[in-house]
């Protein structure tokens, strides 16, 4: 006979209780945001970013980051057959290449289709790249997390206001918001020719001089005007008033050395003139 300690005893007793007229076991209730919709952590008020957040790609762009998808796709199926065949320890960058698949491939086709159309502009719902793909639900959010874990993908969720009952606002989760990037950690372990032609030296030089110029300009700037051209908003605001602090203290600090300077010059000529009288 198997005897059960009291600890063992109650954890096989909790673990078959289950809800009263049914077989499903009882389950924690689903914690909700404040406001009493559910709004997952992270997320922006849609109508808030996304004229900074969205990019319109150029001629070309989306197909070169579609080959390149595809491309990583077959390399990471090569490292995976090294894996199991020589037993090799993967790097970051290539166990995220290795994660590729067919389906996370065909989601982010979809998402370079949608970017060259709407000029950059893409926020699909994951019910319209289930159908435009033919994938699972749960496939295509593995798919968005894959491409987003290799570099393929910028991923920002969304939240928008609703009219409810009762004071105060109400939220709801809306569509996230997706921008297709260049994979910079993959680029080493992709051919040669999609790697990005390198810039002319003239463009270089030219970016290196704005990047002095403005350098030696915001030297020139008080600690006010520096958090008004660098931060915007509220917080730009507020910086802009500590900065204000700032420079009337520092000015009022220089104000005093000067002043002290000048009294020990006076004191440094009074005396040189008395010497001269007792000589005298």
């Amino acid at each position: 006979m198997t005897a059960f300690t009291l600890g063992e005893a109650a954890g096989r007793a909790l673990a078959r209780m289950t809800v009263t007229g049914g077989a499903t076991p009882t389950r924690l209730p689903r914690t909700r945001h404040c406001t009493g919709a559910p709004v997952r952590r992270g997320s922006i008020e849609a109508g808030s970013f996304e004229h900074h957040f969205f990019v319109t790609p150029v001629r070309g762009e989306c197909d070169r980051l579609l080959r390149m998808a595809r491309a990583a796709l077959d390399a990471g199926r090569r490292l995976k057959r090294a894996v199991r065949a020589e037993g090799r320890v993967l790097s970051p960058a290539e166990a995220a290449m290795a994660a590729l698949t067919a389906g996370a491939v065909r989601v982010y086709e979809e998402i370079c289709t949608l970017a060259r159309l709407n000029a950059g502009r893409v926020f699909p719902s994951y019910d319209r790249l289930v159908e435009a793909t033919a994938l699972g639900r749960a496939t295509v959010a593995r798919a968005l997390v894959t491409l987003e874990q290799a570099g393929f993908l910028v991923r920002q969720r969304r939240f928008k206001r609703i009219e409810g009952d009762g004071p105060g606002p109400r939220y709801a989760q809306t569509s996230n918001v997706y921008r297709p990037t260049l994979p910079a950690r993959l680029m080493a372990h992709l051919p040669r020719w999609l790697h990005p032609a390198p810039a002319p030296a003239d463009v270089e030089q030219l970016a290196q001089a704005r990047i002095d110029e403005l350098t030696a300009m915001r030297a020139t700037l008080s600690c006010r005007d520096v958090a008004r051209a660098t931060v915007g908003g509220a917080l730009g605001r507020m910086l802009a008033e500590l900065g204000a602090a700032l420079d009337n203290r520092i000015d009022s600090q220089q104000h005093e050395s000067q002043n002290q300077a000048q009294s020990l010059n006076d004191l440094y000529i009074q005396g040189s003139g008395n010497d001269a009288l007792v000589k005298a």
